[in-house]
């Protein structure tokens, strides 16, 4: 897949301001600070279209890229270790489920893993949610680039077992933005979950 054309479209508060024109959507969802910004602007071809922050949490809101006037790209809130409140906290939980829930076109969830850490509670929350609802999603090891060959190689083995008992049918897919790592497999896994989806509706062709 080539990323042609790509803009923001919206940020979204709740699942009821989802763009209603039916065409599909591939999400990007994972702990806080676990690098979905700087995923999407490597995999996106843009510098700086989603904001990076060293603080987690700080993606708030449920925001959509247009890719190609096809799909819909979305960042969904972190999840984990963010320093906020428990009403914010809760209202994240209520959005990002609200919008799982109610994506009718969601096509395909990638699930980001720092390649260092272990998989957490939440996480498996989400991939058990994933699993019941029947949404396809694809394991995406972040900040590759931060251990050496063998140490990664030892990490993508530990990481493939505890996948494969977590239920994932997909090899997870290893992602560094400073080598460019993945980029390709990423688009390739999009393309493929793409390929039954309906083109854009007539009146805007």
């Amino acid at each position: 897949m080539k990323t042609g054309s790509v803009s923001f479209v919206k940020s979204i508060a709740k699942p009821a301001q989802m763009p209603a024109d039916g065409r599909p959507q591939v999400a990007v969802a994972g702990r806080s600070n676990v690098g979905k910004s700087s995923l999407i602007n490597l995999l996106l071809n843009r510098r700086s279209l989603a904001r990076t922050s060293s603080r987690p949490g700080h993606t708030r809101l449920v925001n959509f890229f247009l890719v190609n006037e096809f799909f819909y790209l979305t960042d969904l809130p972190g999840y984990g270790y963010a320093v906020v409140d428990r009403h914010t906290r809760a209202a994240w939980g209520e959005l990002v489920g609200g919008y799982l829930a109610q994506a009718g076109t969601l096509k395909l969830v990638l699930l980001l893993f720092d390649c260092r850490r272990g998989l957490g509670d939440e996480d498996r929350q989400l991939i058990d949610w994933l699993a019941a609802a029947g949404i396809p999603w694809q394991a995406v090891l972040t900040k590759s680039d931060k251990l050496r060959a063998a140490a990664l190689a030892t990490a993508r083995r530990r990481w493939e077992a505890v996948l494969r008992e977590a239920g994932s049918c997909l090899p997870p897919i290893c992602f560094s933005v400073p080598r460019r790592r993945g980029r390709e497999d990423l688009l390739d896994v999009i393309e493929r979950h793409l390929a039954d989806a309906a083109p854009p509706v007539a009146a805007e062709s």
